[in-house]
């Protein structure tokens, strides 16, 4: 008889690209949610939840028109009878989605939609540190006007939502762009739109926040050496076609008149460059009227990252903090959302353009930058426990986890053996509890419990003397009526 081959195990390991999220990771992230989702929702914007799939043809970006179809999101193809079928995508942001649901429902939305989404996005790309396949974010859109007063709203409401998570004014900067502006310098440079030339100045035009201005203007004209040595070649425009370009990336001045006269005379005689003007004029004087300063939203040329997607304002929000990196140096935190208006995505479904404005709020960042911040704690309060000293009174401890939970105190029995009550503690201190109830057989009989702080008393243990400890006790016996009144009292002192 054949010997029968074992299976080999499964290795338990994650995904490459992917991690796993613990309590007070999936907790500090639900809050913020809650958090981001209250400042939408008091906006005015209604929550939608779309379906994490889409087909491939609807996300757009990725059409199957490759050798792989599948290059950049998580797709597959669903066969039908006939041995075709359509090729399915996981989601790769929260937009697309969005154009699609606005195409099929829009005779039943109201327009202006005004919508904020919430959730996973997957991209099928090389990871790498803080990188991740699967990341949140939080979108807020309006769909259906054209009118500046959307885009600025999104920029004051960025600007809310940061200061409602935790990041104080001073912290971040809500910076403001217009692609239409960037189209008047390279129409002023002489570049139209089939012009081969246009598509490397707007490559290079997108490392300015790496290279700067003197790296942009080499790599305008013959090139430059990068930091490795290599050298990079240039686009070939003299020095007067990069002027234009200069202009525009250094065009900020100490107050909003100085840049836009700047901007007017970095696109010339560009009609789409003074249109683009006059947006981020009306951008500016809005924010100013509802008493937003230059310090919260800022007007500010260099933002061009993304410009390529957008037809008119960008914005970002960047964290100005600094934090020391791998290496110990010193660097800003950077960028944790970005938006601006896509007027041209649900064309794609309608055949007609739908003028759209949003942002996206990168979530796992933004966590990062509080932790950073030292503004979230590193580990969440675990539940109060109760120990059980008797596993025949079971009854007994689940009604007082019952009552304390009945007074909003995140609690729970100890549901191990329960022979060894060192171990009870030890579970205890790994789950982080605040406090330990215990009542055995004699506490029951005198109508009294007793209550251990095991905050305090892991802190005593650290530093204390024995008299110190003997001044400062953690633990507590009192009269049972007084459970929840004195649990709410060391939960307040601890907090």
């Amino acid at each position: 008889m054949a010997k029968i081959k074992k299976q080999p195990r499964p290795k338990a390991q994650t995904p490459k690209g992917f991690r796993d999220y613990f309590g007070a990771e999936v907790s500090q992230r639900t809050e913020m949610l809650r958090a981001i989702a209250g400042v939408y929702h008091h906006y005015g914007f209604d929550a939608l939840e779309s379906a994490a799939v889409e087909t491939v043809e609807a996300l757009g970006k990725f059409l199957p028109d490759v050798d792989r179809p599948n290059e950049g999101v998580f797709a597959w193809q669903e066969f039908d009878e006939n041995d075709k079928g359509d090729w399915m995508a996981l989601r790769y942001d929260l937009t697309a989605p969005l154009a699609r649901v606005y195409a099929q429902h829009r005779n039943d939305l109201p327009s202006p939609y005004r919508r904020f989404a919430m959730g996973p996005v997957w991209r099928n790309e090389k990871p790498g540190p803080g990188r991740y396949r699967q990341f949140y974010q939080c979108d807020a859109d309006t769909v259906g006007t054209a009118s500046m007063a959307a885009d600025a709203e999104i920029c004051m409401m960025l600007s809310d939502t940061l200061e409602t998570v935790g990041i104080p004014r001073g912290d971040y900067l809500v910076r403001v762009n217009n692609r239409k502006v960037l189209n008047g310098v390279l129409e002023a440079m002489g570049l139209a739109d089939e012009d081969p030339k246009r598509d490397d100045v707007l490559r290079t035009i997108d490392k300015f926040d790496k290279v700067g201005e003197s790296g942009v203007r080499e790599l305008l004209g013959k090139g430059r050496l990068d930091a490795s040595g290599a050298y990079i070649d240039g686009v070939g425009l003299t020095d007067s076609q990069a002027d234009p370009v200069i202009a525009f990336l250094t065009s900020r001045a100490d107050d909003m008149a100085g840049t836009m006269a700047n901007l007017r005379a970095a696109v010339g005689g560009s009609k789409v460059g003074a249109d683009g003007i006059a947006e981020l004029e009306q951008i500016g004087e809005l924010v100013a009227a509802a008493g937003y300063g230059q310090d919260q939203v800022l007007i500010d040329p260099s933002i061009v990252r993304g410009l390529g997607y957008y037809t008119g304002p960008v914005f970002e929000a960047e964290l100005t903090f600094e934090i020391l990196d791998e290496k110990g140096r010193k660097r800003q935190f950077g960028s944790v959302a970005g938006g601006g208006r896509y007027d041209g995505l649900v064309k794609r479904f309608t055949g007609q353009e739908v003028p759209a404005t949003g942002v996206s709020i990168g979530v796992d960042r933004l966590l990062a930058a509080l932790r950073e911040k030292g503004r979230i704690a590193v580990e969440a309060k675990g539940p109060v426990v109760v120990t059980v000293m008797d596993r025949d009174r079971m009854a007994d401890y689940q009604a007082i986890v019952a009552e304390l939970r009945s007074a909003g105190i995140r609690a729970e029995v100890y549901l191990g053996n329960p022979k060894n009550f060192g171990n009870q503690l030890k579970y205890a201190d790994k789950r982080n509890s605040p406090i330990a109830i215990i009542e055995g057989g004699d506490e029951k009989a005198n109508g009294i419990i007793q209550i251990k702080d095991l905050i305090l008393g892991a802190k005593i243990a650290e530093n204390a003397t024995l008299e110190e400890w003997k001044e400062r006790p953690s633990q507590f016996t009192v009269p049972r009526g007084d459970l929840i009144a004195k649990v709410r009292e060391i939960l307040e002192s601890q907090d």
